[in-house]
Parts: C-alpha cells; sequence; structure tokens
C-alpha cells in the first residue's frame, strides 16, 4: 500500500508529461515532499530527498521519450553532444550544492521556480530567435547554468532548455526533441550527485541510497513510462493550449503552497 501514492503521482506525471510537454519534476518534487513529511521522515532531508528522487525517475521516463524522437528525426545529436558536458557538471555542482542548503532554503528555491514556469506557461512567453546556436564554450556555459539549476530544482531541464533552443533558432519540434535528450545527463548526473551527497546519513530513511528513496522511484517510474504515451496520444484530441493555462494555475497553487505552508 506505501507504494500506491507514488503510483498515481507516476501516473499523473506521466500523462501531464506526454499531454503538455512538460517534465514530471515540477509536480513530483512538491508532492513527494508532502508525502515524505507526511510518511515521518525528518524535515531536514525531506526536500532532498524528494528532489533526488525525482531526477532519478526522470531518467526512465527520458530513455522513453528519447527513443520516440530519435525514430521521428528531430533530435539535434550535435546540440545534445555539445551541452552534455557542461550540463553533467552543472548538475554535479547542483547536487552538491543543495546538499549544503537547508531544506528550508531548498523550499523557497522551488516554490520560487515554479511560479516563475507557471507565470512563462500562463502568458505563453517565449523568446524570440535572435541568434545562432554558440561555439563550443558557450554551448558549454548555457548547459553548465541549465543543469546546476535543474539539478537544484529537481527538473529534467525543459523550461530551460527549450526556450535557450528557441532563442537560438532552432525550430520548436526540434527543440522539444533535443531537450528531452538533454534530460538525460541532467537526471544521471543529479540524481548520482544526490545519492553520493547524502550516502551515510543520519537521518535518511531506510530503503534508500543517499537522497534517492526507492519505493518512491519504482512506483512513479513504472506509472509515468506506462501513462506517458497515453497523455500523448490525448495531446491530439484535447485543446492543449487550454489545459496548459489551467495546468499553469495548478503550478502557481503549488509553488504558492510550498512558499507559504511547506
Amino acid at each position: 500500500m506505501e507504494v500506491l501514492p507514488y503510483l498515481l503521482l507516476g501516473s499523473a506525471a506521466g500523462l501531464l508529461a506526454g499531454l503538455l510537454g512538460v517534465g514530471g519534476g515540477l509536480v513530483i518534487v512538491p508532492v513527494l515532499a508532502w508525502l515524505f513529511h507526511a510518511a515521518g521522515m525528518s524535515p531536514e532531508v525531506v526536500m532532498h530527498m524528494a528532489i533526488g528522487t525525482s531526477l532519478a525517475t526522470i531518467v526512465p521516463t527520458s530513455l522513453s521519450s528519447v527513443w520516440a524522437h530519435h525514430r521521428l528525426g528531430a533530435v539535434l545529436w550535435g546540440a545534445v553532444a555539445r551541452l552534455a558536458p557542461g550540463i553533467v557538471v552543472g548538475a554535479a555542482l547542483g547536487a552538491a550544492l543543495a546538499d549544503r542548503l537547508p531544506g528550508e532554503s531548498l523550499r523557497l528555491i522551488f516554490g520560487l521556480f515554479e511560479l516563475a514556469v507557471a507565470l512563462q506557461m500562463g502568458l505563453n512567453l517565449r523568446p524570440a530567435p535572435h541568434r545562432v546556436l554558440p561555439g563550443r564554450a558557450g554551448m558549454w556555459g548555457a548547459g553548465s547554468l541549465i543543469g546546476l539549476v535543474s539539478a537544484v530544482v529537481g527538473i529534467g531541464g525543459g523550461t530551460m532548455t527549450v526556450p535557450y533552443l528557441q532563442w537560438c533558432n532552432v525550430p520548436m519540434r526540434q527543440a522539444v526533441a533535443t531537450s528531452s535528450a538533454c534530460g538525460l545527463p541532467i537526471a544521471l548526473a543529479g540524481a548520482t550527485g544526490f545519492i553520493v551527497a547524502g550516502w551515510g546519513g543520519p537521518a535518511l530513511p531506510a530503503w534508500s541510497s543517499g537522497y534517492l528513496y526507492w519505493p518512491a522511484f519504482a512506483g512513479i517510474a513504472v506509472a509515468s513510462v506506462l501513462l506517458a504515451p497515453v497523455g500523448a496520444r490525448l495531446a491530439h484530441r484535447l485543446p492543449t493550449a487550454v489545459l496548459k493555462r489551467f495546468f499553469a494555475l495548478f503550478l502557481a497553487a503549488l509553488g504558492l503552497r510550498m512558499l507559504w505552508f511547506g
């Protein structure tokens, strides 16, 4: 029965990812934080466990998404190769930074970030294309920033990678596909960093490896992989533009809940 809430959370995250093209971390992190708190986990590690576990769940969903986009020929693998080194370094640094921050600070950072994403999504704010993709140094720098922020808040980075690629004149379809591929190194490096950073901590619950809680990972990963294709099919039948605005309101509510009530 303990796994049931995680299966439900994974189902919701998978549907949203397939339906709206948004990463599940924006929903997984706050809900996991509340579930972990209700289960009696130490307040010192609740946010760290929620973020580390969320990053780990992105690995299987990203693999599934990348394969689908690759078969359609939409992934710009050259751009992925130039972003990935910076992403890995940034995500590792983000995990180390998060380990040094108290849970309260992580909660506030996540709440503010979620409100920013809700505003961007609700108003459909997109950067106008102004340039082409930069050279290796510029891509490493962009990847480092994307990886660092993504690891600190426990997401796959699509809310930053897609706008960045669009700003660099990458068409939307290819930007989304390439962003999904970039989510894999973010998740791998970030989750590994959270495992290493939390290893042997005195406040960790059973069935955890560092800041990764395996029962939650298993339930969310299985359900999200199964439900993401369902959401993708629904995207062709439902008014996704309207749904995105409602989802933006939902994210804003989650962000405010994190800021004011924990």
